[in-house]
């Protein structure tokens, strides 16, 4: 199933969206600029590598349990310390599917989160749903030399708002080939339910992340921190909610 669009219209221009759509964009125009080497040189600092933000931490005992023997020689810690990489690897991403599939997902539902929030909360919301998604993958692999990233665990936090906010919302979705109108609550809890069964699925599996080196707990955890983070910053303040086309 393919969203296309929803019947939820906002009240304001969700300037923070868009600035964050580009923002993205233009990172991943610069990571198209870079050498294969370089490129890899690049993820490596500025995405999050487990093991070396468990080897960042204070003290032996999580590194003892990971059983990881510090430091790790993978990629540069960044100037700011290894935690700015929860921060920053919202806004890498390892090709064009994986980009335009976020964005379109930001871009849909995104709008109306901005629009309950304001801008500067939304931001806020945004980029800690995405850290926390992090760290929730982050717990399950703390020994990873993996590069995790991408926005899926902030628009993670994003749907799960929107899945308590606006349950009632028309999702234009396509499914095998016709465009058909589906409630947010059955295409988002579909969505939150897929990835906990993978995230269930991975653990103790013999890979990184999951099958196809995707990072579940990170999607199922940033969900899951937007339904409890959204309410707390105000997202039922307003009392208009879905108002359908």
């Amino acid at each position: 199933m393919v969203p296309l669009r929803d019947d939820n219209p906002v009240t304001t221009t969700p300037v923070v969206v868009y600035a964050l759509i580009s923002l993205n964009v233009v990172i991943f125009l610069y990571e198209l600029s870079l050498g294969d080497e370089a490129l890899q040189q690049f993820v490596n600092t500025w995405a999050v590598v487990p093991a070396e933000l468990s080897c960042s931490l204070p003290g032996d005992v999580l590194r003892s349990v990971a059983n990881l023997s510090c430091p790790v020689g993978v990629g540069d810690m960044p100037p700011q310390g290894e935690w700015i990489t929860l921060v920053s690897s919202q806004f890498l991403h390892g090709g064009l599917p994986h980009l335009a599939g976020n964005m379109l997902f930001l871009w849909i539902f995104g709008n109306n989160i901005e629009d309950q929030l304001g801008s500067l909360k939304f931001l806020f919301f945004y980029l800690a749903c995405g850290a926390l998604a992090g760290l929730s993958q982050w717990v399950i692999e703390p020994a990873s030399l993996v590069p995790t990233l991408g926005a899926s665990g902030a628009i993670a936090g994003v749907m799960g708002a929107y899945i308590i906010r606006f349950p009632r919302a028309k999702i234009m979705t396509f499914v095998a080939l016709f465009v058909i109108p589906v409630p947010a609550y059955l295409f988002l809890g579909w969505w939150f339910i897929q990835q906990s069964f993978y995230s269930y699925m991975s653990i103790g599996a013999n890979a990184d992340m999951g099958a196809g080196g995707v990072a579940y707990w990170a999607h199922a955890g940033g969900f899951v921190f937007g339904v409890v983070l959204g309410p707390l910053l105000g997202l039922f303040s307003q009392r208009d909610g879905y108002r359908g086309r």
